[in-house]
């Protein structure tokens, strides 16, 4: 099995809250950077996204690529690549758990990249680095500036 990288944060809202932004993928655009499209292609039978096709724009890495996503309970989101331009395999996860009260989360984001052009594995790891770093950044700042309902 590949290597993955792996880093958590803590955030100011309740798993709840968090889990809401991770799953409204019309918005990634918004807060994520560098997805500039994102269409639910398939929902599970709760209405979950099933399958997205993100449009990714890394400055050297531009893909096209659709996520299968498999949800566990309501705490944890997984998600492995279906077909890509660029990529060989995607797999990661969202992983929310309670944080000292009702109104933190620690969120712990794992992720694997393999591209198919020819890549250092040091290089590959900072990459993923780069992008959980950014993406964990990107939702802290979305959930806690988002009003609460």
């Amino acid at each position: 099995m590949a290597e993955h990288t792996s880093s958590s944060i803590t955030i100011e809202a309740a798993p709840a809250d968090v889990m809401a932004v991770i799953a409204d993928f019309a918005r990634y655009p918004e807060w994520t950077g560098e997805v500039k499209e994102a269409e639910v292609l398939a929902n599970d039978a709760k209405g979950r996204a099933e399958q997205v096709r993100l449009l990714l724009d890394a400055g050297a890495i531009k893909d096209d690529h659709t996520l299968a996503y498999t949800w566990t309970g309501d705490h944890e989101v997984s998600w492995t690549l279906v077909k890509s331009q660029m990529l060989r395999s995607l797999d990661g996860s969202y992983s929310l758990a309670p944080a000292g009260g009702g109104d933190r989360t620690e969120v712990t984001y794992r992720l694997t990249v393999d591209v198919k052009i020819p890549m250092l594995g040091m290089i590959k790891r900072k990459a993923e680095k780069v992008i959980i770093d950014r993406a964990l950044a990107g939702l802290k700042k979305r959930v806690e500036s988002t009003p609460k309902a």
